[in-house]
């Protein structure tokens, strides 16, 4: 194999040169269910069931299952598992996760479901129902255009009877926004509100969940974020978010008291989620289902989670 090619870069004015690094190739060989079972038992790992094991191996999968177990290594470079780790252990991570995810998505369909009346409507009011199409009332034409052809792309592959009858009927490109954000992905929602020129209308809208137009602006790519997460069944528990929403410098409403909560991990999410549901559905019950799932499944470490030490005495996460 060649020798790698020098990087040049420079320090104080002085250039000199570095090695790159190479990668190596991967050879690991792909084992048999029964070969994957075999190996974790021999890494320390127990089984109360090995039969239900090799099933759930079989049926979610090895590469699914080792984000849960990971934690219960004792050694993450010799990857042997901690005294007392069980399979079954694992499978209780994923199947909090799995029902976290749920519930995550059904609560995330209320808000989106708000953000879309809240655009329509004041935007509506504002520059009239066909807003979507005035680029003047965006900030980059690029992006504006962009996102126009996605919602267009959404649109031609819809087979809601509301569209179709639209488009039997009339001319216009694009339905008016209130019938063409039905149909809109909430990427593409988020989108269009995030390159809104600054003005009186894109506060209003925000105002109306407590928020600035900045803020809102970054909670909305956050959900955004964690919802594309969730319907690609990704593991979100113990896991470091890629997208993390700012810190608000005010809210209208109440908030989180501890500052120093990390933004990178799901305990911000879940609060930033409770704080649209105070707007939007005030008699929610989603901080009692996350408190049921808790119970259900007491051996999770919430800590992994980003929930700090006093969590349950924020005033955001008070029970009604």
């Amino acid at each position: 194999m060649p020798p790698p090619l020098p990087a040049r870069t420079a320090r104080s004015g002085e250039a000199f040169y570095f090695y790159i690094m190479t990668k190596i190739l991967y050879t690991k060989p792909f084992f048999s269910h029964r070969e994957q079972l075999e190996s974790l038992k021999s890494r320390g790992m127990k089984f109360a069931d090995e039969d239900k094991a090799l099933h759930l191996l079989k049926n979610i999968g090895y590469y699914r299952f080792s984000g849960y177990w990971y934690p219960l290594l004792a050694n993450k470079q010799q990857p042997v598992f901690k005294p007392g780790a069980t399979f079954e252990l694992a499978f209780s991570l994923y199947k909090f996760d799995r029902e976290l995810r749920k519930l995550i998505i059904a609560e995330l369909e209320k808000i989106e479901v708000a953000v879309r009346t809240q655009m329509a409507y004041a935007l509506s009011m504002s520059h009239g129902s066909f807003w979507m199409e005035n680029e003047d009332l965006f900030a980059n034409h690029v992006k504006h255009r962009v996102t126009l052809d996605k919602i267009n792309s959404e649109l031609q592959r819809s087979d809601e009877d509301f569209i179709l009858a639209f488009v039997s009927k009339y001319a216009n490109p694009l339905p008016p926004s209130f019938i063409t954000l039905e149909i809109t992905s909430f990427g593409a929602l988020s989108r269009l509100y995030e390159n809104l020129k600054a003005g009186h209308v894109k506060r209003e809208i925000a105002k109306a969940f407590g928020l600035t137009d900045h803020l809102f602006a970054s909670w909305l790519h956050g959900l955004v974020y964690i919802r594309n997460v969730c319907a690609h069944h990704a593991r979100i528990w113990n896991k470091l978010l890629q997208i993390q929403p700012l810190f608000p410098r005010r809210t209208q409403h109440t908030w989180l008291i501890d500052r120093n909560v990390q933004n990178n991990h799901i305990y911000y999410i879940l609060s930033m989620m409770i704080y649209f549901l105070n707007t939007v559905n005030p008699q929610h019950t989603f901080k009692q289902k996350l408190n049921d799932l808790f119970t259900k499944y007491p051996n999770v470490d919430k800590r992994a989670m980003g929930f700090p030490v006093h969590w349950q005495d924020e005033p955001l996460w008070e029970q009604q």
